[in-house]
């Protein structure tokens, strides 16, 4: 059960249970255990990189793809530079997973709400690497593959 409680007194029982409340920290008591409130929310807004690819196994399969997003920076000399960062995008949802291999390509402009997730895995030589993926719970279409520039020139037959 979920609740949302304000409160203006430190703490209230209900049940068995103490919940208490602070600007600092919210959590729930229960038989001394304390679990504190957190979030782990990551929105992204990008072009696809790859294709989107099926892995993991019949049980558990997952769509990875990748998304870039771009920052720009102005120099005093006027110059301007873009930074492209890549990330690594992992949908586990069924209904979701299905909809991105199906119809997200490469170039689609995209929003991605998800949360990060760490991992590790190990190469065939024995060394372990970390690895950070951004687990999708949204996944919203703005786009097609191309933009309206790319379109235009295609269009033109040059």
């Amino acid at each position: 059960m979920r609740f949302i409680l304000n409160f203006t007194r430190a703490s209230v029982r209900i049940g068995n249970a103490l919940w208490h409340y602070s600007p600092q920290q919210r959590y729930f008591c229960s038989e001394g255990a304390a679990v504190e409130k957190s979030l782990n929310q990551v929105t992204l807004l990008g072009r696809v990189g790859i294709e989107p690819q099926l892995r993991g196994s019949d049980s558990n399969p997952v769509v990875v793809f990748t998304l870039a997003t771009n920052s720009n920076y102005k120099y005093e000399t006027g110059e301007v530079e873009q930074k492209t960062q890549w990330h690594r995008i992992s949908v586990f949802k069924p209904f979701l997973r299905n909809s991105v291999y199906q119809f997200l390509h490469k170039g689609t402009r995209i929003l991605v709400q998800g949360r990060l997730m760490y991992g590790h895995v190990t190469d065939t030589k024995g060394v372990e690497h970390i690895t950070t993926t951004i687990v999708a719970e949204e996944v919203i279409f703005l786009s097609s593959g191309k933009t309206a520039e790319e379109k235009s020139v295609m269009d033109s037959g040059t």
